[in-house]
C-alpha cells in the first residue's frame, strides 16, 4: 500500500487513498481531511556519505537536496526537519540479484532505527535501489555534465536519491 497523496479540491487539499481512490472523510461528518504540505524525503545511504532528495510540498516534483557525511546525517535531519515538514523518509535498500539483502543493509536498518527514534512522527519506508548509481552516472553523461563534475561523488549520491524517490512515487 502506497501513501495517500494530496489533490487540490475546491476549498483546499484533501487526501486520496491510493487503494480505494476515495477521499478520506471525518467519521460521521462527511468533511474532507485537509492536509498540510509535508514533503517526502529519500536517502541514498552510504558508509561515507548520504545523498538526499525531497519532493516539493505538493509531491509533484523530486529535487536533489544535499549530500552529507553519514556521521552528520542525524544532525542534518534535525536541522532540516525544524524548517520543513516531512511525512515520510524513503531509504534506498540494495539487494543482490538473488533477492538477498546486501551487507550494507544492516547499516541502513540501523540508521533507520536511529531516525525512527529521533523523529517518531516521521514514517520510514524502503525502496529497492539496485543500479541507481549506474543509472545516475549514465544520466549525468547523457546530460553533458563535464567529466570533472561527474567525478564529484556527492552529485552522484544526490541524483541516486532522486531516482530512489521517483521510483518510490511511481514517476519512473
Amino acid at each position: 500500500m502506497g501513501p495517500s497523496f494530496a489533490k487540490v479540491a475546491k476549498g483546499g487539499l484533501f487526501f486520496v487513498n491510493r487503494e480505494r481512490g476515495t477521499r478520506n472523510r471525518e467519521q460521521g461528518t462527511g468533511n474532507l481531511y485537509f492536509c498540510g504540505m509535508a514533503r517526502i524525503m529519500a536517502i541514498d545511504f552510504g558508509r561515507k556519505r548520504c545523498g538526499i532528495a525531497v519532493t516539493d510540498p505538493l509531491k509533484i516534483a523530486v529535487n536533489p537536496l544535499e549530500t552529507v557525511s553519514t556521521t552528520n546525517l542525524l544532525e542534518y535531519l534535525k536541522s532540516y526537519l525544524k524548517e520543513e515538514e516531512v511525512e515520510l523518509i524513503v531509504m534506498g535498500m540494495p539487494f543482490h540479484a538473488d533477492g538477498k539483502p546486501m551487507e550494507i543493509s544492516k547499516d541502513i536498518n540501523a540508521m533507520a532505527g536511529r531516525i525512527r527514534k529521533a523523529f517518531p512522527k516521521v514514517n520510514i519506508d524502503f525502496q529497492d535501489e539496485n543500479y541507481t548509481s549506474q543509472r545516475a552516472s549514465k544520466i549525468l553523461v547523457e546530460a553533458g555534465v563535464p567529466k570533472s563534475k561527474r567525478r564529484e561523488k556527492g552529485r552522484l549520491d544526490r541524483l541516486s536519491a532522486v531516482l530512489i524517490l521517483q521510483e518510490y512515487l511511481g514517476h519512473i
